[in-house]
């Protein structure tokens, strides 16, 4: 039965989620949301059909273990069988620098070799174009196979024996063989030496690239594989980052909630680059503001989306593909999130803090000037105007309205971003407006999301729910970590949304029922407000705990299964591993105090 055991590889350009037996289950081509060719994790419940799947079976097979190599994107396997032989998989898309760019081709390379006795291996590969409803033609040649729709073209080279490969025939692996599948291309040198060189080059690219993280001194390989995640899930030619690599994993078993979020969440980015440059990660950071320049630059009167394509696209409407069952046969498999059409007033703050980065920060390359300032006023101007109206929220209500609390409070951070990027610029008479204009949202919500009768501040204006959002309070400086009214906020929110080890993100009924299972992101948040209320040594316990629900290869996804600690919802999901390098740079002992 399908689970989410599974390591990613990627190079900022596709992906691929390989599970534990070393096949490949999910895999969008030629882009991180393009076409599913490979998608067996929503298509075969009790895998073992094996159609959108890229395979390497090992006859026999008793067992096998997987790991990152250290310090990169690149997974290997181990398969095992009952006469003893064991064979190692290699797994990566390449990612390096080439002719003074990076080089990150629509690719995947399986490096296969034998590491004991004569096993005997079956490799599957089947492509399904069209989102899986679309079995595609074959032809071959000497060395390569051809994977042919109306739309798409896939190419296998191979050391291979090619027949055996077409015929998925089981063959004696008494040698090393190498697999490169990508576009309709011929290799430029012999298939070993092509996929050594890309290997090679791809290990060093992404220990250079962890060599340059300012990381915490404890919880290193957690923080490490946190970072490469999040790398892997920017498409880097146009700055912008997914929510997570897949589509359609239900937040739990038969709730309908099934969403696409292989697209850029204004809010999720945000919190993504202002991770990555606690640990030093600017040129992610820069790519980014340049994908949201372009979309300030673009915007109409009616405002932001709270979600675009990975080129802007914002034409994501949602449709359901019938042909594939869904994660475990529970489906619906959605393409396209409605969300793009949501009102979510929180994205003005989303953009401003994301682009306040620019004003300040003094590494990076281009920095903010006044032309920027103009255009970050526009959207200050919308979040005066819309800051106590009715939203869809940060959770994406689909059926009902209000005015929330922490969409408010993004809103005053606009404000005060803003006042505080006139002052640096020297433009006084604008600073004292934002000040004011930020003075007077912050009176606003005090008054409206302060509920008097509990003491603590509610999900809503003149409301009594509770949602962890509101843990953010001090994270985005509406509160001081010493205003009493934070502390009792945190003990209210986990009075209200604590089970065992995780926090719901709210338990009241909304468009699918009550929610059954956690949202990881929460646990992280409250650990942080714990942190900085001072019950440090209860944040740490409680990290420490959080840590061991990672699957094997140290990843997380959306939700969780607060009772049996399961992860459901997509995958690798950008907002959990947000949490964790957010938590562990808080918590960790500094270097000079550890020796």
């Amino acid at each position: 039965m399908a689970n989410l055991d599974l390591g990613i590889i990627g190079n900022c350009n596709i992906s691929a989620l390989v599970d534990g037996k070393g096949s490949i289950v999910w895999s969008c081509f030629p882009r991180l949301d393009g076409d599913a060719v490979f998608n067996s994790l929503l298509n075969d419940a009790d895998r073992s059909g094996g159609d959108g799947e890229f395979s390497l079976q090992l006859v026999d097979q008793v067992h096998s273990q997987q790991e990152y190599l250290p310090n990169s994107a690149i997974l290997r396997t181990v398969l095992s069988d009952r006469h003893g032989g064991l064979v190692e998989i290699i797994d990566f898309t390449p990612r390096f620098a080439l002719y003074e760019r990076i080089y990150r081709p629509p690719m995947i390379v399986r490096r296969i070799q034998p590491l004991q006795g004569r096993p005997r291996i079956r490799v599957r590969l089947r492509p399904r174009f069209g989102n899986g409803g679309v079995v595609p033609q074959i032809t071959r040649g000497s060395n390569h196979v051809r994977y042919v729709s109306a739309d798409q073209t896939l190419r296998l080279t191979t050391s291979a024996p090619i027949s055996y490969v077409i015929e998925e025939r089981s063959f004696v692996l008494d040698r090393p063989f190498d697999m490169i599948l990508g576009s309709d291309e011929s290799l430029q040198a012999g298939i070993e030496a092509t996929a050594r060189d890309l290997y090679e080059r791809t290990v060093e690219h992404w220990r250079s690239w962890v060599r340059s993280l300012s990381i915490p001194f404890e919880w290193q390989d957690a923080v490490i594989r946190a970072a490469i995640t999040l790398k892997i899930c920017n498409f880097e030619e146009t700055g912008a980052i997914v929510a997570a690599l897949t589509t359609s994993i239900p937040e739990a078993p038969d709730t309908q909630r099934n969403w696409d979020y292989r697209f850029c969440w204004l809010r999720d980015a945000y919190f993504v680059i202002h991770a990555l440059n606690r640990l030093g990660v600017t040129r992610m950071m820069e790519d980014y503001l340049r994908f949201i320049g372009d979309i300030v630059e673009g915007a109409s009167e009616d405002g932001l989306r709270p979600v675009y394509g990975i080129t802007r696209d914002s034409s994501i409407d949602e449709t359901v593909a019938e042909h594939l069952k869904g994660y475990r046969g529970l489906g619906p498999v959605r393409l396209g999130n409605q969300a793009h059409l949501q009102v979510q007033n929180d994205v003005y703050g989303s953009i401003v803090l994301a682009s306040t980065h620019a004003f300040f920060d003094r590494r990076l390359t281009h920095p903010g000037d006044a032309t920027l300032f103009e255009q970050l006023e526009r959207l200050g101007q919308r979040a005066i105007a819309v800051f106590d109206q009715p939203d869809a929220g940060p959770w994406e209500l689909r059926t009902s309205a209000h005015a929330h609390t922490f969409s408010a409070v993004m809103c005053w951070a606009a404000c005060d971003r803003l006042a505080k990027i006139a002052s640096h610029i020297g433009s006084r008479d604008r600073a004292t407006f934002w000040r004011r204009e930020a003075d007077r949202l912050h009176a606003a919500i005090c008054d409206r999301a302060w509920n008097a009768e509990l003491g603590t501040f509610v999900s809503t204006f003149d409301g009594a729910d509770m949602d962890a959002t509101l843990l953010l309070l001090h994270e985005v400086d509406f509160l001081d970590a010493a205003d009493p009214r934070f502390a009792a906020t945190v003990d209210a929110v986990a009075a209200a949304l604590r089970t065992g080890d995780f926090l719901y993100r709210y338990v009241a009924e909304d468009d699918f029922g009550r929610p059954k299972t956690a949202f990881v992101i929460c646990v992280f948040w409250y650990i942080d407000a714990l942190a900085a209320i001072g019950r440090k040594a209860e944040a740490r316990a409680l990290f420490e705990q959080v840590l061991d629900k990672r699957n094997p290869l140290g990843l997380l996804s959306e939700d969780i299964d607060p009772r049996t600690g399961e992860l459901w919802g997509n995958f690798p999901q950008t907002y959990s591993m947000v949490g964790l390098i957010n938590c562990a740079t808080r918590l960790s002992r500094h270097w000079e105090e550890a020796f």
